[in-house]
């Protein structure tokens, strides 16, 4: 998944939202049940403490009497962290009274702390207990038959903090472990989702690289509801790109039809006149017709290089010509080695892949001695400079050669280093030409075996 990929940023969004609520979710669901706990942990003192008032303190004697402990067990347990007591306040004489698993220890007054009372006339205190235990204690304070003339005592009930911690903390631990494992599932079902919901994208790009090849004309296939829209567009551009390539090219040719033949006539009529005027006129003629050769040739090739789809199998190409210059060239008994990647394909024209290996393989026949080499190679599109696969074409020849001078010339429009050789100059700079028009180039070179050797840079489909 790369980083600047749409994937990417759904997945990197719904990983930073995740992250940013499942701890808030946590943290509120954490306090809640904390104050929850706590609050179920003071209604179970309130209970205790109105029971051991009202057991203790119904009575018409003047003191408390010892109450029943039947109503919680853990009071009978030494150090507990249950614990009552009953005694009376100011230093003034009266009964003590303590839970079983006070034993001999005391449990620190609110009221002698001087702790506010609540609504209800309580007083609330977290304090240390016996054995160093954290406690909360619950005090009232109440006189024997409820009589305000009698003794007021002091009545205390507490339960341990320690166990509201560990309750506390145990669903803490297991709520950190549910929404750890409820961050995994949503990471995982947004991987999914998000994979899942990109296919139709992955799909578009698999029908234009077909396109591209040649192996399609359009975007086929149902597509979500949100993609068709760009799949009829691109459809619909695809389509516009192949009209408009007809029209240039029916264009073309009827541009060439109208120059081409009113220059003819007019060079045939300047060639029977023999004046000196009539000689200018042909000159100019002919050299309006290169001309205009050369801009319909640039057009089409314009026109070539922007087509979708057009794929041209390299191999079955490129052996007619081996096979015909052979034959062109049998009195210098040439032999042309052809050595071409299995499965290459060249984007672009076939008439225009005929026209650079021809006029280079021409070339090379007229200037070698034996030999001529053709070697067709497939360069991935991880070694390649662009981002898209190219085609390395090499052809080379056992000739004399050329001086890097006389490289540095080749290829410019009309310039022949060898006016005894047959030709008009045009074959390279047309290559050179259509080359560039397919975004790729042509570069010279001296060749192993001696003689010139003319790279060609095109797109592979």
């Amino acid at each position: 998944m790369r980083r600047n990929s749409l994937a990417f940023r759904l997945f990197a969004t719904s990983i930073a939202w995740t992250l940013l609520v499942l701890p808030l979710a946590g943290y509120l669901i954490y306090h809640l049940y904390r104050n929850d706990v706590q609050t179920s942990f003071d209604i179970q003192l309130k209970k205790l403490l109105t029971v051991l008032t009202l057991d203790s303190m119904n009575t018409l004697g003047d003191e408390p009497v010892r109450p029943n402990n039947q109503y919680e067990p853990l009071f009978e347990v030494t150090h507990s962290g249950w614990y009552w007591q009953i005694q009376p306040i100011d230093g003034a004489p009266g009964r003590r009274l303590v839970s079983p698993s006070l034993a001999s220890e005391t449990l620190p007054s609110p009221y002698q702390k001087k702790f506010p009372t609540d609504d209800t006339g309580t007083r609330w205190s977290n304090v240390p207990g016996p054995g160093g235990q954290s406690i909360r204690t619950l005090e009232v304070i109440d006189s024997p038959g409820h009589d305000p003339g009698k003794t007021k005592y002091s009545i205390v009930v507490a339960g341990p903090l320690d166990w509201l911690d560990m309750t506390v903390a145990k669903f803490r631990n297991r709520l950190t472990t549910a929404l750890a494992l409820v961050g995994l599932g949503l990471l995982g079902v947004t991987f999914v989702q998000v994979r899942f919901g990109l296919l139709p994208l992955r799909r578009i790009e698999k029908g234009l690289a077909l396109i591209r090849s040649g192996d399609a004309r359009k975007l086929a296939g149902r597509l979500p509801a949100e993609i068709e829209p760009l799949q009829s567009e691109l459809n619909a551009l695809i389509q516009s790109n192949m009209d408009v390539v007809e029209r240039a090219r029916t264009q073309v040719g009827n541009l060439a039809h109208a120059l081409k033949t009113p220059l003819a006539v007019i060079t045939n009529e300047a060639r029977e006149d023999k004046s000196a005027f009539a000689s200018k006129v042909a000159e100019q003629a002919t050299i309006m017709r290169e001309q205009v050769s050369h801009y319909l040739d640039r057009a089409r090739m314009a026109a070539s290089a922007g087509t979708l789809g057009r794929v041209t199998r390299v191999e079955p190409t490129a052996e007619p010509l081996v096979r015909a210059l052979e034959r062109i060239h049998r009195d210098k008994g040439i032999t042309i080695s052809m050595n071409v990647a299995e499965g290459a394909k060249f984007q672009g024209e076939k008439h225009d892949l005929e026209e650079m290996l021809g006029n280079l393989l021409d070339n090379a026949c007229k200037w070698c001695r034996k030999r001529v080499y053709l070697t067709v190679t497939i360069i991935p599109a991880s070694q390649a400079t662009q981002s898209l696969k190219r085609l390395a074409i090499r052809v080379e020849d056992d000739g004399p050669g050329v001086t890097p001078q006389e490289r540095a010339k080749i290829g410019k429009r009309g310039l022949r280093l060898d006016e005894t050789k047959p030709g008009t100059g045009l074959g390279l700079s047309i290559v050179g030409d259509l080359a560039t028009s397919y975004r790729g180039g042509m570069r010279l070179d001296a060749s192993p075996h001696g003689g010139l050797l003319v790279i060609l840079d095109l797109p592979a489909a």
